[in-house]
């Protein structure tokens, strides 16, 4: 028992030790944990019920667009690979390679999908002929395998869970609406709407940008330590891949030309994304929408009450779990007081208190995880509230968060004030460069500060690079990442 109550409240504090911290709320609130295998991690049934949540709202919204769901393989020919070398050469050193079958040295060697350009490609080049068999618009759901050198729970492990689209159209411009229709109508709306979380959104440098890609756009998030986390990514792939694969079609004119491509991903980084964004002290704060759990139920119980309570709390359970996830915590070996900090440290947005006095005026208490407000309700009036409470919860965990990012973006022009902010403050800076690439990288060694983006405004307000002093007319935002 005191082993049990010591795993609900030993959390490292966030202010003393965030990795720590970010570690703890993981692995105690059963979201996942570590393996035997060095840098892989099992998602545990919570964390995989969140993640389904995570994975049907963005699902309904790539499918609302009009793309459909398929499945390529795991493995990919070296040959295939290495037909676009720009991209090959980005990922050579995270490649897991077969060279086995069973006892039979293979006479070409596998690698285990780091992503899917190559593969698909390869078949596209067969699927596509003609002008009406595009656009082509298919996302896959898969695993990918990257032999990282750090990893950390979510954030970078060397196999993950993921969606990447791929797209295939006749023009420029459609490649190009394709891009930005998922960075903003699919990604940004998801992440924003479902997870709470907000994102500044722009485009990458050249040096930053997906290997083999024309152009990558991304969406990042701020993350209550101050550093950014890079939380999905469209590409414009121009023609790239289809020169290299011979994607081409027969266009209305009888003449044949090469197709124009885009992919686009998220991955389950994003749950890392949620734990930082929004967790405290005490544990998880899931957004509603997301939770596996929206409303937990804890009786309160006495000898001679026990039944009754019991009953009605299994009754507000089945009336209830018609519009809302609910489950009821009945568990004899634990008291009332330990179940609070549990489903605290769990993240469930809403906690169902009810007893036998409670009974008596036909009313429970409702106790808010974002604020820890109590709030008692008479039980005519239940589902109509946790509704309303539940929405209050989304919308506020959203805000606290733009709060904290719109007070975390600076305006900086001087460099040595742009040093002292990354290492004192962190944040994001919104600032001039160059376009150099020299700039870049200098900033990057003296500072561990990237460019994270290249906001939309990018050609509208001249200025000095922060690194060179030259004139400059691109806005960036550097800040250190994930």
């Amino acid at each position: 028992m005191e082993k049990d109550l010591a795993f609900v409240k030993e959390i490292t504090s966030k202010k003393n030790n965030f990795s720590q911290w970010y570690v703890d709320v993981v692995r105690k609130a059963e979201l996942a944990d570590y393996t035997t295998i060095k840098g892989c991690m099992v998602i545990r049934p919570y964390g995989y019920g969140l993640w389904e949540n995570m994975q049907q709202g963005l699902d309904k919204r790539i499918k609302k667009t009009g793309h459909k769901n398929a499945y390529f393989p795991l493995f990919i020919p070296e040959n295939l690979l290495k037909k676009e070398a720009e991209h090959v050469e980005g990922f050579a050193p995270e490649v897991a390679w077969v060279t086995q079958g069973g006892n039979q040295k293979l006479d070409e060697k596998m690698a285990v999908r780091p992503t899917s350009e190559a593969i698909i490609c390869s078949l596209y080049s067969k699927w596509i002929k003609s002008y009406r068999d595009l656009p082509l618009l298919i996302n896959q759901w898969a695993n990918i395998v990257r032999w990282e050198k750090t990893t950390r729970l979510f954030l970078r492990t060397t196999e993950f869970l993921w969606q990447e689209g791929h797209t295939v159209h006749k023009t420029e411009e459609d490649a190009q609406e394709e891009t930005l229709k998922i960075l903003f109508e699919v990604y940004r709306d998801y992440i924003e709407n479902d997870l709470a979380i907000p994102v500044v959104v722009g485009k990458k440098t050249v040096k930053e940008r997906f290997a083999g890609a024309l152009n990558t756009y991304t969406l990042e998030a701020l993350m209550s330590d101050g550093k950014v986390l890079q939380a999905g990514t469209s590409h414009n792939l121009g023609q790239n891949f289809a020169k290299a694969f011979d994607i081409k079609y027969l266009d209305e004119d009888q003449t044949e030309k090469y197709a124009w491509q885009t992919s686009w991903g998220t991955t389950t980084r994003l749950v890392g994304a949620i734990v930082m964004v929004h967790g405290d002290d005490r544990g998880l704060k899931l957004p509603p929408k997301v939770a596996p759990v929206q409303l937990v139920i804890v009786p309160i119980t006495f000898d001679k009450s026990k039944k009754e309570v019991l009953d009605k709390a299994y009754k507000l359970c089945i009336m209830l779990g018609k519009e809302f996830r609910v489950e009821v915590d009945a568990r004899d070996e634990y008291k009332p007081g330990w179940k609070f900090n549990e489903w605290e440290m769990r993240g469930v947005p809403l906690r169902l208190e009810i007893g036998p006095r409670d009974m008596a005026k036909e009313q429970v208490v409702l106790v808010r995880r974002d604020t820890g407000e109590k709030i008692i309700v008479k039980e005519e009036e239940l589902a109509e509230t946790v509704n309303s409470l539940l929405t209050e919860i989304q919308n506020n965990l959203f805000n606290q968060a733009k709060k904290f990012l719109q007070e975390n973006i600076r305006e900086v022009s001087d460099y040595s004030e742009f040093k002292k902010i990354i290492e004192e403050k962190k944040g994001l800076i919104r600032t001039h460069w160059c376009g150099n690439r020299d700039c870049e990288d200098k900033v990057k060694e003296e500072t561990k500060a990237s460019i994270r983006c290249i906001p939309f405004e990018e050609n509208k307000i001249p200025g000095k690079c922060i690194y060179c002093g030259k004139d400059a007319s691109t806005l960036v935002y550097f800040a250190r990442a994930y």
